[in-house]
């Protein structure tokens, strides 16, 4: 993956998620500014900076380097669960997943 891709994948991602870049600063405990400087002068973040942000998305560092993800076939109901919990904040998540293995009497 190329620098510019780093930066373009960020972007995707908060895009898919309906996330500012503040949201993401707050997701993943890291300064606004940096995420700025990151988007707006192209700084490719360093990678404990990386993995802060993939924290934040929820995901690991391992998944955003891969290239392609393999094909899943969901239903509507499970592919809108899971863009809903990808719109979470951390705390909220562990909620959702606490309420679904009420539901499911899941343990």
């Amino acid at each position: 993956m190329r620098d510019t891709d780093v930066i373009q994948h960020i972007k995707n991602l908060c895009t898919e998620r309906h996330w500012s870049y503040y949201r993401l600063a707050q997701e993943a405990g890291i300064p606004y500014s940096t995420i700025s400087n990151m988007i707006h002068r192209t700084n490719i973040p360093t990678i404990p900076t990386l993995q802060k942000m993939c924290d934040g998305f929820g995901i690991t560092l391992s998944d955003f380097f891969l290239d392609e993800v393999s094909e899943v076939h969901l239903t509507q109901p499970q592919q809108e669960v899971l863009e809903l919990y990808g719109r979470l904040s951390i705390e909220d998540r562990k909620l959702f997943l606490a309420y679904g293995k009420g539901l499911g009497k899941i343990q």
